[in-house]
């Protein structure tokens, strides 16, 4: 069974997924920042795969995408360091990135490369549903990848229930008509909009993201459905830390105290 399965056959709720850059803070850190989130916590770990023009995402993500750039960072050291990640961690590990480096890396190639190491899904932002299916899905299903689609709330519901029925894994909830960043605070008006897909009882799970930084946050997302994802909160944390491990342990045992 696929990690992400298997997690959401066993947690319904307050699932934490953390999201960092691979290659930042510097180039050789992402098997140990993988092993701190599990360490801290968490329940599924997402890496994104750094892109010279992130679309969906904030100034935080952004420049962290830059910086492993920056550093060296390519798909193929990516799958370079996550050779043998397995023997370390247990936790559903998802890739996150765009449709363009992953075309030009070989779509083919890369699903392989993503059974061989050990990744059990891929979300893709700017990959059009219609596309996956066409041309991806029947690839997607012979490595074993589960494909993540986004909404948010200005999605439709007629198109919210097609993503649901050709989703396989976890949906996830934009919580705001925006780029990733940190909020103070989570809206009545966003409120409205998690009652609203709550309230249409879809066959998968659902996880928000955009905006989700401590514990108030991710408690108020978990409400209203199977939990959160955090990303630039957590990007501000291992960009100035000095000691990475402890820094990222104490700041996921903040976010998951109730």
């Amino acid at each position: 069974m696929n990690r992400i399965h298997y997690l959401f056959n066993h947690k319904k709720e307050r699932v934490l997924s953390i999201y960092f850059t691979a290659g930042f803070p510097n180039l050789e850190d992402t098997v140990s920042i993988m092993e701190a989130i599990q360490a801290g916590g968490a329940d599924i770990i997402e890496i994104g795969v750094p892109y010279s023009d992130p679309v969906a995402d904030g100034p935080t993500i952004q420049d962290s995408n830059k910086i492993a750039l920056d550093n060296g960072m390519t798909m193929k050291l990516l799958f370079e360091q996550l050779i043998g990640f397995r023997a370390k961690i247990h936790l559903p590990v998802v890739l996150m990135g765009y449709l363009n480096p992953i075309i030009q890396f070989g779509m083919e190639e890369f699903c392989q490369k993503c059974k061989e190491v050990g990744v059990d899904g891929l979300i893709v932002p700017d990959l059009p549903m219609q596309q996956y299916l066409d041309e991806y899905k029947a690839l997607f299903d012979q490595f074993g990848i589960v494909n993540t689609f986004l909404i948010s709330p200005q999605t439709s519901e007629k198109r919210i229930r097609e993503i649901d029925e050709n989703t396989d894994g976890f949906i996830y909830m934009v919580s705001s008509h925006s780029i990733t960043g940190a909020k103070a605070e989570i809206s009545e008006e966003q409120i409205t909009y998690f009652k609203r897909v709550e309230e249409m009882n879809l066959k998968n799970p659902r996880l928000i993201g955009f905006g989700i930084s401590d514990s108030e946050t991710f408690s108020t997302a978990s409400k209203y459905s199977n939990g959160a994802i955090i990303g630039s909160a957590f990007i501000k944390v291992i960009k100035d830390s000095k000691n990475l491990s402890e820094d990222i342990q104490k700041y996921l045992k903040g976010v998951k105290a109730q």
